[in-house]
C-alpha cells in the first residue's frame, strides 16, 4: 500500500484512502482519524452532548453565557472563552472580545461600514471584527 502525506496549512485536514476493499487496516485508519477530531462537551436542555469542533461556526457570549453556534442549533458551554481559545484547533480565531470564529465556516465579509469588518457565517449568523483583531483576521483569511 502506498502512502502520501501533503502538508498544507491552507487546506482543511482530511484523510482520503483508496482501497480495493475494506480491511482491518482501513477500519483502523478510520477509527484513528475520528478519534483525533477534537470535541467539546456541550449542554442542550438536560442532555450533555459531545460536539465535534468542525461542526461549530463560532463560540459566542450571549447574555453572559457561552454558546457554541452550529448550523441550526446553539449549545451551552460551561467553560470560559479564554480556556476554549487554548483548546480549539487553529481554524478558530478570536474576532472580538466575546467571539471565537471558525475560519472554515465563514462565508461573506462586508466592509461597507468604514473601518469595520462584518462576517457572515454559512449558517446565517453574523458578527463584527473588533479593531484590535482586524489585522490578524485579515492575515488569516488572506485579505
Amino acid at each position: 500500500m502506498k502512502c502520501e502525506i501533503i502538508i498544507d496549512s491552507n487546506c482543511e485536514e482530511k484523510i482520503v484512502v483508496y482501497a480495493k476493499q475494506e480491511s482491518p487496516l482501513t477500519e483502523e485508519i478510520k477509527r484513528l482519524a475520528e478519534q483525533n477530531s477534537p470535541t467539546l462537551l456541550v449542554y442542550k436542555e438536560s442532555q450533555i452532548i459531545k460536539l465535534n469542533t468542525r461542526d461549530i461556526h463560532c463560540i459566542s457570549v450571549i447574555k453572559n453565557r457561552i454558546y457554541a453556534i452550529c448550523d441550526k442549533e446553539q449549545f451551552l458551554l460551561k467553560e470560559r472563552l479564554y480556556t476554549l481559545e487554548e483548546k480549539l484547533p487553529e481554524s478558530f480565531v478570536k474576532i472580538n472580545q466575546s467571539c471565537l470564529a471558525n475560519i472554515k465556516k465563514m462565508e461573506r465579509f462586508d466592509t461597507s461600514i468604514s473601518g469595520t469588518l462584518k462576517i457572515q457565517f454559512k449558517n446565517g449568523h453574523t458578527d463584527y471584527v473588533s479593531r484590535r483583531q482586524l489585522k490578524l483576521i485579515k492575515e488569516r483569511i488572506g485579505i
